[in-house]
């Protein structure tokens, strides 16, 4: 059930992408003062922007009834893993099960904005942006525009607000005890939002790795290869002072996934390991 629900979540941001993307074709909005604005469609467009937002409504609460019906059966517990806190649902309650189908797009949707929100940092010096750099900043929007300090802190600023904007709800459905102070909740919050920067150890290390393979191996032209090696470039950027290369040989992308691994994954973990025997909770009550 757990495959089925990552799948489910991938096919709902992809819809919510879809329709974001309407506003992103040239032939949607034209104006005939323009040489675009004469162009039309040969074929009649199929779908609405409405018809994306039903579509995806329609997955999530369809989703839901299936989590209720099947999810006792199959002894389901479904938990939303927000690495410092988990919560739990019951799927035999329908509002459990509705909640959970949410808050389980919200997660995978934030954390795909916030993995497009650090790739437009990493390559925001790129003097001439590539096609998928500008589709970022298009999906992105303004935020594309802002000072790197401003999007770094946006992420967890953003998810401290929604969990304190959800925490009543969450708490009516016993899925989270009362925290003693909005400083406390706003603290509870500041750990999601931090949990976030944990997820490059799954965005970050591939454009390495990618990196080093089309650095050796011939893979053709391509705009998704182009991204990848400038994007690999701006992250290896710190790292070119240090000796990396032995004749043909450059070492640099396996360092930098080291160093990311050990920053975004080995590093919490280790602490997170240590906290129990210190007899200290990390997360504000």
């Amino acid at each position: 059930m757990g495959l089925i629900d990552f799948i489910l979540n991938l096919a709902a941001v992809l819809v919510w992408l879809s329709w974001r993307s309407i506003r992103f074709d040239p032939l949607v909005r034209t104006t005939p003062a323009t040489l675009a604005g004469t162009l039309r469609r040969a074929e009649p467009r199929r779908r609405k922007g409405w018809h994306w937002l039903a579509g995806l409504a329609a997955l999530l609460v369809l989703r839901a009834v299936l989590y209720h019906l099947i999810g006792p059966e199959a002894d389901w517990k479904p938990s939303l893993d927000l690495y410092f806190v988990v919560l739990a649902f019951h799927s035999h309650v329908f509002l459990h099960a509705m909640l959970f189908s949410l808050l389980s797009f919200a997660r995978i949707l934030i954390i795909c904005y916030f993995w497009l929100l650090i790739l437009a940092v990493i390559n925001r010096r790129n003097t001439e942006p590539d096609l998928l750099q500008k589709t970022l900043c298009l999906h992105l929007g303004p935020v594309a525009r802002w000072p790197w300090l401003v999007q770094v802190l946006l992420p967890v600023a953003l998810v401290t607000a929604l969990w304190v904007a959800f925490h009543p709800l969450l708490m009516r459905m016993e899925l989270v005890g009362r925290a003693r102070s909005l400083a406390s909740l706003a603290e509870q919050g500041g750990l999601v939002g931090l949990a976030l920067y944990f997820s490059l150890q799954y965005l970050l290390p591939p454009f390495l790795l990618l990196h080093l393979v089309t650095t050796y191996v011939y893979l053709g032209t391509s705009p998704i290869w182009d991204f990848v090696g400038a994007t690999a470039r701006n992250l290896l950027a710190p790292l070119r002072w240090l000796p990396l290369r032995v004749g043909r040989l450059d070492f640099a992308p396996v360092a930098g996934v080291v160093i990311l691994l050990f920053l975004f994954h080995w590093l919490p973990n280790l602490i997170l390991g240590r906290i129990p025997a210190s007899n200290v909770s990390l997360w504000p009550q």
